[in-house]
């Protein structure tokens, strides 16, 4: 039982307790009298009801009306069966007129006044994910080659109006090789540069990072002839590139030190002496 329920009990015997000095003036037990009797008509048969589920399912009107009823029903049963002689009280008919008339206008305010907000619900986050055509390159410098594959574009945005949560991010895999037979590659730096049409930049918004990757996937960035290292790139991706037709080329810039390789054997002059 809702408190919904309870409530609509409780203030439908107190209005027919109120009532029923003003419409059968002689023979209560006076505003309280009337207002208990009436509390325990209502109460008492709303709960029968409800226990043996004859109206559990009932709207508020229903339940109101069952209410109302069992509390005239005590009443009426008390005038019939034991009246009392009790004189007329000005000061009783006041108090009714002035409680029902509380009870109609906060019934009213609750019928009528503004409806109660709908509770905030949390918003619906989703993905969005962007095509790059194509998604994978070949990379080419010198004698660092490789490539980048796997590549997308995605930001995360409020479902129903499309406000951004996270702003565009290009993820990637990287792959580069030391092409070379004799020379040790110290990896220092790469960049990744937006290019539109015109063959400019393409800026990123205030408050973001530069594209910058960092080589730490082989530790000390070093790469011997014939090795190759692969990593993750996740980076910052401008607005403005999402743009139909905005985005012409991405271009990786990444800078590496050679060095001559070199192998060195050493020779130990050693001897075993008899076991034990």
């Amino acid at each position: 039982m809702s408190f919904t329920i309870f409530a609509t009990w409780v203030g439908a015997g107190v209005l027919a307790g109120l009532l029923a000095g003003l419409v059968m003036k002689q023979g209560g037990y006076g505003l309280k009298g009337d207002i208990a009797l009436a509390l325990v008509g209502s109460i008492g048969l709303s709960w029968l009801l409800r226990s043996l589920d004859l109206f559990s399912s009932a709207g508020l009107v229903a339940v109101a009306a069952v209410a109302f009823i069992g509390a005239a029903a005590v009443i009426a049963a008390q005038r019939k069966f034991h009246p009392i002689e009790r004189p007329v009280d000005k000061q009783d008919t006041i108090w009714r007129w002035g409680l029902g008339a509380a009870l109609v206008a906060v019934v009213a305010w609750m019928i009528l006044g503004p409806a109660p907000q709908p509770a905030a619900t949390a918003a619906v986050i989703e993905d969005k994910t962007y095509a790059v055509t194509p998604a994978a390159i070949k990379v080419q410098a010198g004698i660092v080659t490789g490539d980048i594959t796997e590549m997308k574009v995605a930001e995360r945005v409020e479902k129903d109006s499309d406000r951004i949560v996270t702003p565009a991010k290009l993820t990637a895999l990287l792959r580069l090789k030391n092409t070379s037979t004799d020379q040790t590659v110290r990896l220092t730096a790469g960049k990744i540069v937006y290019i539109d049409a015109e063959g400019q930049a393409i800026k990123l918004e205030d408050a973001r990072s530069e594209p910058v990757i960092k080589f730490v996937a082989y530790g000390s960035e070093r790469l011997d002839p014939g090795q190759e290292v692969t990593q993750s790139v996740d980076v910052e991706f401008p607005a403005e590139a999402l743009q139909a037709e905005r985005l012409k080329e991405i271009r990786l810039e990444f800078a590496y030190i050679p060095s001559p390789y070199r192998e060195a054997t050493v020779n130990f002059a050693v001897s075993i002496g008899a076991g034990q």
